[in-house]
């Protein structure tokens, strides 16, 4: 998609009403939606994360950018994720997180984005966290510039690929409830995106598909 067609897009996107958890159970594993019921969110004090859907023109077409994380030591060793990170206490606003971990994690600049506003917050039980993704856009051809602490490699996805219905897949994993179970995923070149980061795609999708 062009991305002077999508930058003409941001007014319906702003003002579109989020499909919120519809369209996060669409990319849950069935035993994650099972935990998620016996859960009382009410009780629980969750650590704070913000992360960016940040879209961004290359080659004039429009394309949103995901991280591959390193491996390490933690639950989410070597997934792919969208920039961002822990809030910190000196973070203004949760925006602001998102803008200073994107910063640090792929070496984009809060100058050079347009936050375009909120999307639905989802709760992580294996790593307690309660992410907080925010859709922004950089009308720049971007440079990326990956902390190698943090960051293996950047995917680039073309947003024509992004709505095409062929990248759901299912998959089987090793995950936190389960040794071996068949999960939802966007198949993305070589790569699959699972668990919370496909539960925000598949909110960015289904809004994007009423809108574009």
């Amino acid at each position: 998609m062009n991305f002077l067609d999508f930058l003409n897009c941001i007014p319906k996107i702003e003002t579109e009403i989020l499909p919120a958890a519809a369209a996060h159970l669409k990319m849950m594993p069935p035993e994650r939606a099972d935990l998620m019921q016996q859960l009382d969110l009410t009780k629980i004090i969750p650590k704070k994360a913000a992360v960016l859907m940040l879209f961004y023109p290359k080659q004039e077409e429009t394309h949103l950018v995901l991280i591959v994380r390193n491996s390490y030591p933690g639950v989410h060793s070597s997934q792919i994720a969208f920039p961002g990170g822990k809030v910190e206490h000196f973070d203004q606003t949760l925006a602001h997180t998102a803008l200073r971990e994107t910063h640090e994690e792929i070496g984009v600049a809060p100058v050079q984005i347009q936050l375009v506003r909120a999307f639905t917050e989802i709760y992580i039980p294996p790593s307690n966290f309660m992410v907080y993704p925010f859709l922004a856009y950089s009308r720049e051809d971007l440079l990326f510039k990956p902390d190698p602490n943090e960051v293996a490699d950047i995917i680039e996805l073309p947003l024509v690929e992004f709505m095409n219905e062929a990248i759901v897949v299912s998959q089987n994993r090793t995950t936190s409830y389960s040794d071996s179970i068949a999960v939802p995923a966007f198949k993305i070149d070589s790569h699959y995106v699972w668990g919370a980061t496909a539960m925000m795609l598949s909110e960015l999708k289904e809004t994007l598909k009423k809108v574009l």
